[in-house]
């Protein structure tokens, strides 16, 4: 196995610089980061909504978490420690733990995938070890993708130099291969198939390569949450589809989930993708349509349904995120508000990291609700 160090070495400095202005730029090409229609900034344009915030207790401004969508799991940032101090045990342990729940094998992954990027050697010790360890293969796809990600950085492509396409280009074909690697050791998992995904993305696959790669996932795990939102930026039509494919896409997904399979996200993700996309839409009309508003019916009753049998279950916070921006939107300020207070505090999620200021995002909205539900004598 190659090691990753002479890459990283390159990435590295791409990587920390990006950490620091990662909330500042537009992290995917075609995010919206533009300056608010007139319609937005009309909700926002006095301090009545800022005194309704506070006195419901909602959290200030200053004190909001920018790089987190929800608190941390104490048990993420222990093994992030153990692992990077060399004990690649742990970290095998910890993707052992999950079982057959791919979906938290998938995001413990990740976890351990984050700390490869910015340093392999903990994960060559564990590849040295065990070589054929389908956990092991598998965070390091995952960590190949990071580092091409950070490579290429966070900017538009006009502002991209042709190294930094060239670099992540490389590291993308490697990534792929180490997909392919893990696919062979993986079995009934399907997070090396959802990896892929991203370099799918990056590498341009047409379209029928795509929907065999879907199929793949699709047959280990029909359901999975993250496979369907990675899938869907691909159907966009800022990466490989069309507005008209992705709402097809997701319309399908929300149509084959059961309530608390969280999977009617997806045609509030399409919606929103598409507001992003086109300026000229107003979303104080495009959101009040009769089938968005039935859609973020559909989302509350399976949201409801996914915190009646885990509370505790992470998948619940972004979707929560997008509930409270549409519903902000189709005023509706009670059922908004709600959302606010189950998210308030952390706010590293779209729709929010859609904008150039996403703080500014979730205030405005925030705010205006909670002065909605106020001046209604709510509280």
């Amino acid at each position: 196995m190659a090691r990753l160090i002479p890459l990283l070495a390159i990435a590295l400095g791409v990587y920390f610089w990006l950490k620091a202005r990662k909330k500042t730029t537009e992290f995917v090409e075609g995010a919206s980061g533009a300056a608010p229609s007139a319609p937005r900034a009309r909700r926002s344009r006095n301090s009545g909504p800022a005194r309704a915030a506070a006195e419901l207790g909602l959290v200030p401004a200053d004190e909001l978490d920018t790089a987190h969508a929800a608190a941390p799991d104490p048990r993420d940032e222990e093994i992030r420690a153990t692992v990077r101090s060399g004990n690649w045990q742990a970290g095998a342990a910890f993707l052992a733990e999950a079982g057959r729940d791919w979906q938290e094998r998938y995001r413990r992954a990740g976890v351990l995938q984050d700390e490869a990027a910015a340093d392999d050697t903990w994960l060559l010790a564990w590849r040295a070890a065990q070589p054929e360890d389908a956990g092991a293969a598998f965070v390091h796809a995952g960590a190949l993708i990071s580092v091409a990600a950070d490579i290429r950085g966070a900017k538009q492509a006009k502002y991209t130099t042709q190294e930094q396409f060239a670099g992540f280009h490389r590291m993308m074909a490697q990534a792929r291969e180490a997909c392919h690697e893990a696919q062979e050791l993986a079995g009934d998992d399907p997070g090396p198939y959802i990896a892929e995904i991203s370099c799918a993305l990056g590498l341009g696959y047409g379209h029928d390569d795509f929907r065999a790669l879907w199929a793949e996932v699709e047959k280990r795990d029909a359901h999975h949450l993250a496979a369907h939102t990675s899938a869907l930026q691909y159907w966009c039509r800022k990466w490989r589809g069309s507005h008209e494919l992705a709402e097809h896409f997701a319309r399908e997904a929300a149509q084959k989930g059961s309530p608390g399979r969280l999977l009617s996200l997806l045609p509030l993700y399409a919606a929103f993708e598409q507001e992003s996309a086109e300026q000229d839409l107003d979303p104080d009309v495009f959101y009040k349509s009769p089938e968005l508003i039935a859609a973020v019916d559909a989302c509350l009753i399976d949201v409801a349904a996914a915190a009646a049998a885990d509370p505790e279950d992470r998948r619940i916070v972004r979707v929560r995120h997008l509930l409270a921006w549409l519903l902000y939107w189709q005023d509706r300020y009670d059922a908004a508000l709600e959302q606010y207070r189950a998210i308030d505090g952390y706010i590293d999620s779209a729709p929010w990291t859609y904008s150039g200021d996403p703080k500014a995002r979730y205030v405005q909205s925030r705010d205006f609700c909670a002065a909605q539900v106020l001046a209604a004598g709510g509280n």
